[in-house]
């Protein structure tokens, strides 16, 4: 089976939030799966996703779009698998790639932090690939044709190996954002013994990574623009919350600045998290949806990679986890501040239970949770 991937590729660096990584998943995870991959030479994927006048979006979207049919005519595929946001979608040019018998499958996972419903951009598909519980049942009550599996994470054949616990760290990698520095500052000001360890951007004033393009000068007309797309995507309410969190106190105590890191290098962020006493994943997320104090979550990324890569996996719980894993055999959950506390302070104590959710965990990601798994599920939907 041949996959023509649309999934962020881009050779430039742009200030947009992480994306380079996907390419390097999926297309491991295919050739893993015994598949091919191929793309369009100069297709610049991640560009759609930056700022920029609607005429030089426009400009992206046609040429992007119409060197990429090109391409589809000259070198076919069987399964044309994308990650697109709505407004990188191009219906008239994905119908014509669907008349050359191609299929078309569209992954997408920021459902829930973007969206009420699923996007009617999407509809063309003939298959929407959802990793969200909730989003699942927009698509179904929108009547898209979807399927619900597991984000892609792939990692090395040679990490895939339980390895012995090197630190009685409790470690969290992950950049700083209000929900997860008002956890994290619950939990040591109540608890202030928890051997923590916070690794990533924001957490610490370090330069940011320089970026290769330069965006355009924000005028007023843009100002206008972005806040109506946002009362149209959010709604009133969202609106009103984001006017009154404007000038949040997001200042770090004392208590927790002591267990704050900066970045970690891609490969020493694979290490810690399999040899870490417990690694620690917070599924909440900040939207202006929901009350500062009452956040939404859902399964994020971090929740297939750490058990892939042999973590002793503790992660907050939110609705369709138990689809993913074994509660209590293959990975731990919390519910709550407090329930998280108990939680560590029980793993730290039960060192044969940190070694079952470690191998457990590893073996359900690897096998049920994985790319090569997800693959197929699709190919028998779409063929």
């Amino acid at each position: 089976m041949k996959f023509f991937l649309a999934f962020q590729q881009s050779e430039n660096v742009y200030p947009i939030p992480a994306y380079s990584f996907w390419q390097h998943y999926i297309k491991n995870g295919i050739t893993e799966a015994g598949h091919e991959w191929t793309e369009c030479p100069g297709a610049d994927w991640a560009l759609g996703l930056v700022s920029q006048p609607r005429n030089a979006q426009a400009n992206w979207k046609q040429e992007t779009w119409k060197k990429t049919v090109a391409w589809l005519k000259k070198n076919p595929a069987d399964i044309f698998l994308s990650y697109l946001y709505p407004a990188q979608v191009d219906g008239p040019a994905i119908a014509e790639i669907q008349k050359m018998g191609i299929r078309c499958v569209n992954f997408f996972c920021d459902n829930v932090r973007e969206f009420t419903a699923a996007p009617p951009e999407f509809k063309v598909f003939d298959l929407n690939w959802v990793p969200e519980y909730k989003a699942a049942n927009w698509y179904k009550a929108a009547g898209f044709s979807f399927i619900n599996l597991p984000m892609p994470i792939w990692v090395e054949p040679a990490l895939r190996v339980i390895k012995e616990e090197a630190n009685g760290q409790v470690t969290f990698i992950g950049s700083k954002d209000i929900q997860r520095k008002i956890l994290f500052e619950n939990l040591m000001s109540h608890h202030p013994d928890i051997n923590l360890a916070v690794y990533g951007s924001g957490w610490q004033n370090l330069k940011a990574h320089k970026s290769t393009h330069i965006p355009p000068a924000y005028t007023l007309y843009n100002k206008i623009q972005f806040n109506l797309d946002f009362l149209k995507r959010q709604g009133v309410a969202a609106y009103i919350r984001k006017i009154k969190q404007r000038n949040i106190d997001q200042d770090i105590s004392s208590t927790l600045s002591a267990h704050l890191n900066g970045e970690l290098p891609f490969d020493e962020f694979k290490k810690l998290t399999a040899e870490s006493m417990i690694t620690l994943g917070v599924n909440r997320y900040p939207s202006f949806r929901y009350p500062l104090l009452q956040p939404d979550a859902y399964s994020r990324l971090r929740d297939i990679e750490a058990p892939m890569l042999g973590a002793c996996y503790l992660t907050e719980y939110t609705a369709g986890i138990e689809d993913l894993y074994d509660i209590g055999n293959d990975i731990a959950v919390y519910r709550n501040t407090d329930d998280l506390a108990v939680k560590i302070q029980e793993l730290q104590a039960d060192r044969n239970m940190r070694k079952k959710l470690k191998i457990n965990g590893q073996k359900r990601a690897l096998s049920e949770n994985s790319i090569p798994t997800s693959l197929q599920k699709i190919i028998q939907v779409v063929r």
